[in-house]
């Protein structure tokens, strides 16, 4: 049953509920106990709430102890974009390893297993999975987060991924809408803008949602993205027309409208997050997801007293604030009976992030290229890693090749930390792996793989990232993503040649 809450106004009650903030820690605080007891009807968390399984387990729990229906939400991706899996790497390939393959019969038991543990943790709301199409391959925040540029391809993949997600008793949020995938911008510091045309963005960016809702996804989250053909005055999240004229009403959506992080400099460095806030729910949006680094009482109860105070002035409607938390407290309800009983674990199943990632791995073999043996140098061409991904997660095959070939050694190598030299010097007469993602945004990277594959012929590269540059090395593999499940694949593919 759920614990009765202290005697609060209507008004108050539905302003909390439509909030999803974050919290530090592995262990939930009395502040956001309170508040759960005052109404707040969702959670979200990050890689800092997590530290086993066994602990988010107990996490939630103790959650549900005070509200026994509340929605514990994640942005677990998989992939380069892990959550659960923050300190060691991802046991699952992302989109566009998955795209890749292009099995969505793959896609949906990758989806269904990661829902499973999921739920097996207490965990009933994902932001996941996203359905923008890679329209541009210099996107510096979609990336191997999209399935592909392909518009049918992301499309059945997407909702592969939906029913694969929601049979386990998860909850979906396909985002970002209505699609992040061609721009130039990372709306974690800007606001992003797309100019294509309203032909371009039916058949491109919003098929992937059309299949998503096709598919029965319970929830949307919107993209902090200005598209002036749809309304140039307003970014998606804060937009009528793009959220209740576009999404509800065009496109006939009814579940959840959840906003991407509010305290993403694109809103809150423009609008602010309480403005922000109150647009967003105005304009059709039902969740405020807040807390990526806003994760603090203050915080929730700075928006819920500005979206009380919008509706006692005239600015929000109160019966639109009133159907939004009834679609959080719908969607809440759902997931209380969908996942009641995580299916249980099938060691095949347990297996299948691994299989998609050997499956997803490619080698292109130059003449004469043999496999690495002996004990090789890895150098590791490592990116700054955009907020999305985060850069505590690791990444790269090092450690899995020393399991495969004892002795192996390497280094890592920043733009501006070192050329192509020290690599040289460092490896000495040990056979050189070049490792890197992105290279093709990255042109300090492609100078180094250049000049190491010109000096040493047998340097061998592995592509972790979009594999949009040429192939280079006496073999190139490709990973289509960075998940620790993609560097043992890559390791693999190393000596088997």
């Amino acid at each position: 049953m759920t614990t009765l809450v202290p005697a609060t106004d209507t008004l108050t009650r539905d302003a909390l509920a439509v909030l999803q903030p974050g919290f530090v820690g592995t262990d939930t605080p009395d502040w956001l106990l309170r508040q759960v007891g005052d109404g707040l009807a969702s959670v979200g968390l990050f890689g800092r709430n997590i530290a086993s399984p066994e602990q988010l387990a107990a996490l939630t729990a103790r959650l549900r102890a005070e509200r026994d229906d509340i929605l514990v939400a994640i942005d677990e991706e998989g992939g380069d974009v892990t959550r659960l899996e923050v300190n060691g790497g991802s046991s699952f390939p992302g989109n566009h390893a998955l795209g890749a393959v292009d099995d969505t019969a793959l896609t949906y038991a990758v989806a269904h297993e990661l829902g499973r543990r999921l739920a097996e943790c207490g965990v009933n709301l994902n932001w996941a999975p996203s359905a923008d199409v890679n329209s541009d391959p210099n996107n510096p925040v979609i990336g191997v987060r999209s399935f592909g540029a392909d518009t049918a391809l992301v499309s059945r993949h997407t909702a592969a991924y939906v029913e694969g997600l929601q049979a386990a008793g998860v909850a979906a949020c396909t985002k970002h809408f209505p699609g992040h995938g061609d721009t130039a911008v990372d709306s974690h510091h800007a606001m992003p803008r797309i100019d294509a045309d309203l032909e371009t963005l039916y058949a491109r960016e919003l098929q992937p949602f059309r299949a998503a809702i096709a598919a029965g996804t319970k929830s949307v989250m919107s993209a902090h993205i200005l598209l002036p053909v749809l309304d140039p005055t307003r970014p998606a999240t804060l937009s009528p027309r793009i959220l209740t004229g576009l999404l509800r009403e065009e496109l006939g959506f009814d579940g959840l409208i959840v906003t991407d992080g509010m305290e993403m400099n694109a809103i809150a460095g423009t609008y602010g997050i309480e403005r922000g806030s109150v647009l967003a729910i105005a304009a059709g949006a039902d969740a405020i997801c807040v807390g990526g680094g806003l994760a603090d009482e203050g915080t929730v109860l700075l928006l819920r007293d500005a979206l009380v105070r919008a509706v006692r002035d005239g600015e929000l409607p109160e019966e639109r604030l009133a159907d939004a938390a009834a679609r959080v407290r719908a969607l809440a309800s759902w997931t209380a009976t969908a996942g009641r009983a995580p299916a249980a674990a099938e060691p095949a199943r347990e297996q299948i992030g691994l299989v998609a990632a050997r499956r997803a791995a490619t080698v292109v073999r130059a003449d004469g290229a043999v496999p690495v043996t002996g004990t090789p140098y890895v150098a590791t061409l490592s990116p700054e890693a955009n907020i999305a991904v985060g850069d505590e997660t690791p990444w790269g095959i090092t450690a899995d090749l020393a399991v495969l070939l004892p002795g192996t050694g390497g280094g890592t190598y920043t733009d501006g930390s070192a050329g192509a030299d020290a690599v040289l010097a460092a490896a000495g007469e040990r056979r050189i792996v070049a490792v890197a993602r992105d290279v093709h945004r990255h042109p300090w990277m492609a100078e180094m793989l250049d000049a190491l594959t010109a000096a040493r012929p047998d340097t061998v590269v592995v592509e972790m990232g979009v594999p949009q540059a040429p192939a280079r090395g006496a073999l190139y593999v490709t990973t289509h993503g960075a998940s620790r499940v993609c560097g043992q694949a890559a390791a693999e593919a190393v000596v088997a040649g």
